[in-house]
């Protein structure tokens, strides 16, 4: 997807520089406007996480508020470690609560600076990733076939034009309203994005093992990153060998390469959970992961499940209910589990084939596992927004198509918000009309997505 001009722009310095201005900047007034309005500029799952980590650096009184896990005394000592899970409503592994412990002893907005830094740092490896592994690639600067004067003009300009281009790709991301404020905000989704970056980076860079423990480490921190291994092996075990028929597909992802790959993984993502869980117990391992799979959430959001839910939700009253079957499907789990993990797993099957395509075939199962999922918020869009500077290169797009899908994109959040802003301020009863509107948006974002499939298409034929 070419940009309009890659001669008069700033350098990354710069854009970089700009990037964590503007973060700081927006981490300062947090201070300032929440301390003067009652709209919290501070996101309520900052305070969360900021609570939890009180809870666990503050153990007790007495013997409450202490870890619960089976090495709370360990010959015949008493653990001194407090339980982040007596903090309601906190449903994350203990390491995030551990790694804002400094929110209490050092600043108050500790977590949203390491936030953003994370932010910057993503920002960093995106870079690094279209200049030497991407747009290099894709602009064929690296072929193997040129001649070796071609290979010594390659090695000049087009490498100053790679560098460009990755600046341009690279501040979608840090400059990206949507991501600098959810971080500045206090989301820690940026913890995560990282481990994610770092596991491509890693893959991309063929150190299978490295990626296959950095991806035990992103599933563990939240689980969504377990789709990417499936998209991984066929990359690990076919080695960009042609499948002709189901046996040699079957070979490329069940062999000795993708066995040590996903013990490694696996390894990894027990060693971490054996761990909190020797020291938390059944909160951890509950909150965790536990919850979400039986997990009901009945407030207004983007899922294609939410207002069947809101019908269907347990009464509040306490008297035992007698469900039909059709309310017993519609509560149940699979309903939104199998076509998601279906969507999601398969596509991973059937694009993740060469390393040159995991940019793509993770950007594809983030798309439709977060379309799909049982919650949808504005937040899990950076699961895939994160991936899109990566996969901007690789496509053959107009301009024209590039703000059509662009803004299908926006508008159909646009109509959504509108709607929702009736129900959230004004207190009216358009359930049923934001449910459709949540429809609208989830057709409107397969269209964009099979758009931009397609234009991927025509960028590697």
């Amino acid at each position: 997807m070419p940009p309009f001009s890659i001669f008069s722009l700033p350098s990354f310095r710069n854009v970089l520089l700009l990037s964590a201005f503007i973060r700081i900047a927006l981490i300062l007034y947090s201070e300032w406007h929440d301390a003067h309005s009652v709209v919290k500029y501070t996101d309520v799952d900052y305070r969360v996480f900021s609570d939890a980590a009180s809870f666990l650096l503050h153990s007790g009184p007495g013997n409450a508020n202490r870890a619960q896990g089976p090495l709370k005394q360990v010959f015949g000592y008493a653990w001194n470690v407090g339980d982040p899970y007596t903090r309601e409503t906190y449903r994350y592994t203990p390491l995030l609560a551990l790694l804002l412990t400094p929110n209490g002893w050092l600043h108050p907005s500790f977590g949203k600076y390491l936030f953003a830094f994370c932010d910057i740092i993503n920002g960093i490896l995106i870079y690094q990733l279209l200049n030497t592994e991407i747009i290099r690639q894709h602009t064929g600067i690296h072929s193997s076939t040129s001649s070796p004067s071609e290979k010594r003009d390659n090695a000049q300009a087009p490498a100053d034009s790679s560098e460009r281009l990755a600046t341009i790709y690279s501040a979608v991301h840090l400059l990206n309203p949507l991501v600098f404020s959810i971080s500045t905000r206090g989301s820690s989704e940026s913890v995560l994005s990282l481990f994610v970056l770092l596991t491509l980076y890693a893959s991309l860079k063929g150190r299978w093992d490295l990626s296959a423990m950095l991806l035990g480490l992103s599933t563990h921190w939240k689980i969504y990153p377990i789709i990417y291994g499936v998209g991984c092996l066929g990359v690990v075990g076919g080695s960009g060998q042609e499948v002709r028929n189901w046996r040699d597909c079957l070979g490329s992802i069940i062999n000795r390469k993708t066995f040590r790959f996903a013990l490694i993984s696996a390894s990894t993502f027990l060693i971490l959970g054996a761990g909190c869980y020797a020291i938390w117990g059944y909160p951890f391992l509950y909150e965790s992961y536990l919850y979400h799979l039986h997990r009901l959430d009945h407030r207004h959001n983007f899922s294609p499940y939410f207002y069947l839910t809101y019908l269907t939700y347990p009464s509040l009253s306490g008297i035992p209910e007698t469900l039909s079957l059709w309310n017993r499907l519609l509560r149940s789990p699979l309903t939104s589990f199998v076509p998601q993990m279906g969507l999601a797993l398969g596509l991973g099957l059937l694009f993740g084939r060469r390393k040159e395509d995991l940019v793509f075939t993770w950007f594809v199962q983030t798309v439709v596992f977060v379309v799909f999922n049982k919650v949808c918020t504005s937040q899990y869009f950076l699961w895939y927004l994160l991936l899109l500077p990566l996969l901007l290169p690789q496509l053959v797009l107009s301009r024209s198509r590039a703000i059509l899908y662009t803004t299908i994109w926006i508008g159909t959040q646009a109509l959504w918000l509108s709607e929702a802003y009736k129900l959230e301020f004004l207190g009216e009863n358009v359930f049923f009309g934001l449910w459709v509107r949540g429809l609208v948006y989830i057709i409107g974002n397969c269209w964009v997505l099979v758009g931009i499939m397609e234009a991927y298409q025509n960028g590697t034929m």
